[in-house]
């Protein structure tokens, strides 16, 4: 028989309401403490006031929604099923002839809307506020200048370069990078040109550079052919695709970019010679954010829907919260194999929430045919 359209309805308004409370819970909690973290930092940084210490955080909070997305469908779920199965709802549900599998269908096609709403949705908005957060973090907390000084003020690029041959490669590397109100510099650039075999076609040797709007430009240049004079030029343009704006995100964190944007400065970095594992791990995971949030859905329907006669209930659901933060450990040494390019990204990022379906679904098997 099919699921009353009023059952259903209650089922998926019951456990929404216990998700988005979960939720709002959860994130208060883990802001306050990252909230308080940051007050400790300021204590040796004067210039960050308490105001800027306040709107760093508030910066943070769609990001710490993201992150605590399905957790919240786990526990929320979990309370939700814990109490209808409390109130003998669910049984009576089960003794009228639904299976869980029926009234089950909505709350997982509701987790699943969660997680697409956070990726499509959250996941923009997350990634400006995050980077406006990172810029005023850099500012005001970092010492050492920000992103660029982990590198060593250095910077190393590889474009395409079709100046000389088709199909032409330019490899540039520039030391003492200074990146200050959105203007990069930099001193002692080298660029090697080199046709598709990797042959070296050219050397330019420049005492200092400017990234303007599609080009290096460069002062106080040598260029050197093999078996050429050298010449020296007192400027030259030498044209990229690269900005001071995608420089700033290739070494700032992977959260600072949307979903929407990941694939196509995915395709940059491997074009400018980056290592883009960390951005396509983390384009990966939001792609897999949907099917993470029904795992979790159907989770927290496993551990807690037995009924509470039969004893055992809080076990059971300790046991769910285990499984959800086993899934979360597993799901991080997940990731730390991917970036460190020991396993594919594609599987680092979805093994962990495939594994907790299949869990899930035998667990609830388990429960619904005994």
């Amino acid at each position: 028989m099919s699921i009353p359209f009023t059952l259903s309805v209650y089922f998926g308004r019951q456990f929404a309401v216990a998700v988005a409370v979960m939720l709002a819970t959860l994130s208060a909690l883990v802001a306050l403490f990252d909230f308080l973290e940051l007050l400790r930092e300021s204590a040796t940084a004067p210039a960050a006031t308490f105001g800027v210490i306040v709107e760093m955080e508030f910066l943070r909070v769609p990001w710490t929604l993201l992150q605590i997305l399905p957790f919240a469908v786990l526990l929320g779920g979990i309370f939700a099923f814990w109490r209808l199965s409390r109130s003998s709802e669910l049984v009576v549900a089960r003794a009228a002839g639904i299976s869980a599998w029926q009234f089950l269908a909505l709350p997982v096609l509701l987790a699943t809307l969660f997680g697409v709403f956070g990726t499509g949705a959250m996941s923009p908005l997350s990634a400006v506020m995050y980077g406006r957060a990172e810029q005023l973090y850099n500012s005001y907390l970092k010492s050492g200048g920000g992103p660029l000084a982990v590198n060593g003020q250095q910077l190393w690029v590889r474009q395409a370069d079709s100046g000389l041959t088709p199909d032409g490669v330019a490899v540039l590397h520039t030391a003492n990078v200074q990146l200050e109100h959105n203007v990069l510099q930099a001193d002692k650039v080298t660029v090697l040109r080199l046709n598709d075999q990797t042959m070296l076609l050219q050397r330019l040797e420049a005492g200092q550079a400017t990234l303007v709007a599609g080009a290096w430009d460069l002062r106080d240049v040598d260029v050197l052919q093999p078996g050429g004079e050298p010449e020296h030029l007192d400027a030259l343009s030498f044209p990229t695709d690269l900005t001071v704006h995608r420089v700033q995100e290739s070494f700032a964190s992977p959260d600072s970019l949307s979903f929407w944007a990941l694939p196509g400065f995915i395709k940059l970095l491997k074009r400018s010679g980056f290592s883009p594992i960390q951005h396509e791990l983390a384009f990966q995971a939001l792609a897999a954010l949907p099917l993470l949030c029904a795992t979790m859905a159907l989770v927290a329907a496993g551990f807690s829907m037995r009924p509470s006669r039969r004893g055992g209930a809080s076990s059971m659901l300790v046991s769910g919260v285990g499984c959800g933060f086993a899934l979360f450990m597993i799901s991080e040494v997940a990731n730390q194999f991917g970036t460190s390019g020991a396993v594919p990204v594609v599987l680092a990022a979805w093994a962990p929430a495939v594994a907790g379906l299949f869990l899930a679904l035998a667990l609830l098997l388990h429960l619904e045919d005994g």
